[in-house]
């Protein structure tokens, strides 16, 4: 689904700059609101020290949320019938500093972890009320096209394996497999029992 398009369910998609700062809060609720989609970006210990409050900031100041006509954007905003949904952080790979600091993504795998023409799908988060639904495979074929449109040669995700069993949403956060198959991804690697990562070349 291209961002900023409207699915005859109501579903519309769009680069953060053009969802409100208010929107995109009401997403980020319980974990997430603390968290400030912080964590993948500034890496464990440069988040943990941080208060909610200035992970805000930073968070508010990469989106430009509330200025559609800024030139930059670190992610996209789901709306159902107006709602603010979902959220989905994508960015240049290289920009997460969790995802280059952990020995998990990159085990067995010998490439340049700040090559700026691969992207990352690194966080996905529903608002509680929107669950269940599905909403998590148009976000991350949003993301895809988001980042071709962009200039990536390539996208990546990191899912989690669930074997069937309910898991917190918290620990979800980096989607399931489900949704990274349907927008074109593959698995390149099986790092750990319950992680994968995945990748499209665009």
């Amino acid at each position: 689904m291209d961002p900023g398009a409207e699915r005859a369910d109501g579903l519309r998609i769009v680069p953060a700059n053009e969802a409100s700062w208010e929107d995109l809060q009401a997403i980020l609720t319980g974990p997430a609101r603390r968290c400030q989609c912080q964590r993948q970006r500034l890496g464990d210990h440069d988040w943990w020290h941080l208060p909610e409050s200035e992970r805000g900031a930073i968070l508010r100041a990469e989106t430009h949320c509330d200025d559609p006509r800024a030139t930059e954007t670190i992610g996209i905003v789901a709306y159902v019938d107006g709602d603010p949904a979902g959220w989905c952080a994508v960015d240049a790979r290289g920009v997460f500093g969790r995802l280059r600091g952990s020995p998990v993504p990159w085990k067995d795998r010998d490439e340049d972890k700040e090559d700026e023409s691969v992207w990352a799908i690194a966080c996905l988060i529903v608002a509680k009320e929107h669950r269940h639904q599905g909403l998590t495979y148009p976000l991350v074929a949003a993301a895809v096209e988001y980042a071709r449109a962009r200039g990536a040669k390539a996208v990546e995700g990191y899912p989690l394996l669930t074997g069937g069993k309910q898991v917190i949403w918290d620990e979800m956060s980096v989607g399931a497999v489900g949704p990274f198959l349907a927008a074109g991804l593959a698995e390149i690697s099986h790092p750990t029992k319950r992680r994968l990562v995945m990748r499209v070349d665009l």
